[in-house]
């Protein structure tokens, strides 16, 4: 009888154990998107894909809680909280302020960031080379001085450019300083026109149309979240508008020399794959993508009466 009892022991004993060997350990991923616009989109469906590509699948080995702040702060802060209380494995924020809300909340679950201009001067990193917190990921950092060479090129007579952004957005700052500094160096003058909400676009655009020869806008989400208006009116007032990325340009702008927000993605997802084998997000340097594209829209061209080199597009 002991023999017996003894052998449905053991059998049940590795009956647990191989259907524990069975159960894959299934990691918690929670993504935080700051607001739906064609770059962030782009950027966390190449994160998706290039985790896929990795190996870990969605539903199988992973499972992705997406979230989307829909442009507010606060919602920022409350999806941050929900993925801290549930002890996510890892944490990937699109964007500065969907960023910065996570990196405030935990000090622990390490947070692969993407679509922030400058982790460093966001306060998310010691240093953008060695951050030694537990933040890293990808810049969305664009070439500003390309993008005003770009003004030069395309309207040799243009003496000001209208530099149009959200005043809360840390990423714009940064940028529109460097393009700033590109246009001292360049020989244009510039004024800067803020918005601190969607619905000052519309005023802010058209009274900028009646100031600037063109109008820039860096990877910033408000504006691009808001590019179809920004478009409508500055072809109205035919004013061309040179963009920070290429979603921006799909939406009616004129033209960019940006970065591929798909690419910037997949990059990130490399990043959060290094992390999930083991890697500290304190060692891990924050990586820019090394290639940038020339893109126009040809229907806004036409629309504003601008011919487009030739050379630029090849």
């Amino acid at each position: 009888m002991k023999k017996v009892l003894a052998a449905v022991i053991m059998a049940a004993v590795c009956m647990s154990t191989v259907s524990a060997a069975k159960k894959k350990k299934v990691i918690k991923i929670g993504v935080i998107q700051l607001v739906e616009h064609s770059a962030l989109d782009a950027n966390y469906k190449g994160f998706v894909d290039g985790l896929a590509e990795a190996g870990y699948v969605d539903g199988d080995n992973i499972k992705i809680d997406y979230q989307n702040a829909q442009g507010e702060q606060a919602n920022c802060v409350t999806i941050a909280q929900k993925f801290v209380n549930g002890k996510d494995d890892l944490i990937c924020a699109i964007a500065t302020p969907a960023a910065q809300a996570v990196a405030n909340l935990t000090k622990k679950i390490p947070i692969v960031i993407s679509s922030v201009t400058d982790p460093e001067s966001a306060k998310l990193v010691k240093s953008n080379k060695n951050p030694g917190t537990n933040v890293t990921g990808t810049s969305d950092l664009t070439p500003c001085a390309a993008q005003m060479e770009l003004v030069t090129k395309l309207f040799p007579n243009a003496k000001t450019v209208g530099m149009l952004y959200c005043s809360s957005e840390q990423n714009s700052l940064f940028q529109v300083k460097l393009a700033e500094e590109a246009c001292d160096k360049l020989g244009l003058k510039y004024i800067e026109a803020t918005v601190s909400n969607s619905n000052e676009i519309q005023q802010v655009t058209q009274s900028l149309c009646q100031k600037a020869d063109v109008i820039y806008s860096p990877t910033d989400n408000m504006i691009a979240a808001g590019m179809p208006l920004v478009a409508q009116i500055a072809i109205e007032n035919k004013k061309p508008t040179i963009c920070g990325e290429e979603g921006m340009v799909t939406a009616g702008g004129l033209a960019t020399y940006g970065i591929n927000y798909y690419e910037l993605g997949k990059q990130t997802a490399k990043m959060a794959v290094e992390i999930l084998n083991g890697k500290k997000p304190a060692d891990m340097p924050i990586q820019y993508l090394d290639t940038c594209d020339f893109v126009s829209n040809a229907e806004t061209a036409k629309a504003i009466g601008v011919t487009i080199p030739a050379d630029l597009l090849k």
